[in-house]
């Protein structure tokens, strides 16, 4: 897994650099437990603790975080599931990793635009196709 992992990291951190943006990549197994962390020189503090969680959320509820955070808007079926399991992301940048179908983990990245961290997540999940 640590060579797809690698695959994954550095897919988002050369498409991160050429667009000038440093960010924080992590990649998690199915149980949202951290397996691999990077911060790109540059990139701020705060955005550390985003990507974790941003993976985490993937990873735990099969799905990607943007997915998910349509239902835990204000009113939503799902309103407050951030607060649950430690804290979570229900924004745009935890996408899930799959290998023949299956999840394997997810991977989180912030400190971009969030739009900017759901493209450069799902360009590191599709490394490993």
């Amino acid at each position: 897994m640590m060579e797809s992992v690698q695959r994954v990291m550095e897919e988002i951190t050369t498409a991160a650099r050429q667009r000038g943006a440093a960010v924080s990549v992590a990649v998690v197994d199915q149980a949202g437990h951290l397996v691999a962390f990077h911060r790109m020189d540059g990139a701020l503090a705060g955005p550390i603790d985003v990507s974790i969680k941003k993976a985490r959320t993937a990873a735990l509820f099969g799905t990607d975080s943007d997915v998910l955070g349509q239902g835990a808007r204000p009113g939503g079926a799902i309103y407050t599931l951030e607060h649950t399991n430690g804290g979570l992301i229900s924004f745009g940048g935890g996408v899930q990793l799959r290998r023949a179908d299956q999840s394997i983990g997810a991977v989180g990245v912030a400190g971009a635009s969030v739009e900017a961290d759901e493209e450069f997540a799902r360009l590191g999940a599709a490394a490993l196709r």
